[in-house]
């Protein structure tokens, strides 16, 4: 059986939408292949952009910047000591790029001016660590770090 051109264009054709198909089904169904959204709540977040960027507005006309560290034994937030006194309570969240179920948050619990994130509970890679406080007078603060543990 001889194959013209046309059949062989059709024919062609007809694999590769096979091919994406095979494609698309591997990538729905594959578990390797989860990617998931940055935020569940995008854009009630989006609705709170304002007062963040103020937040960090706030953190950044300090005359002393909190610090966030590596350490083998784990992550410190370090707070200057005036700005340690001030703090009225505030939260520390771990975001992980790559995996939204590994991200967490810590209340911010400053022994002295510092709070330890001990290692065990880090697992290697990159993270995105914000850090929200709120002094005594109600002034909001945020400063945003990336780390590779």
């Amino acid at each position: 059986m001889k194959i013209n051109w046309g059949t062989g264009i059709v024919i062609a054709i007809a694999l590769f939408m096979g091919f994406i198909l095979y494609l698309v089904y591997m990538m729905t169904t594959d578990s390797k292949f989860d990617h998931d959204l940055v935020v569940e709540d995008y854009y009630k977040q989006e609705i709170g952009f304002q007062d963040e960027l103020d937040a960090q507005t706030n953190a950044l006309n300090l005359s002393e910047k909190i610090r966030v560290e590596q350490s083998l034994e784990g992550i410190r937030i370090v707070f200057p000591e005036q700005l340690a006194a001030d703090v009225n309570k505030g939260i520390v969240f771990f975001y992980r790029v790559s995996n939204k179920v590994l991200d967490f948050e810590k209340a911010l619990q400053l022994e002295t001016n510092v709070m330890e994130i001990p290692a065990a509970e880090i697992l290697p890679g990159r993270w995105d660590v914000s850090v929200r406080w709120e002094d005594k007078n109600g002034n909001v603060f945020l400063v945003k770090e990336k780390i590779t543990f």
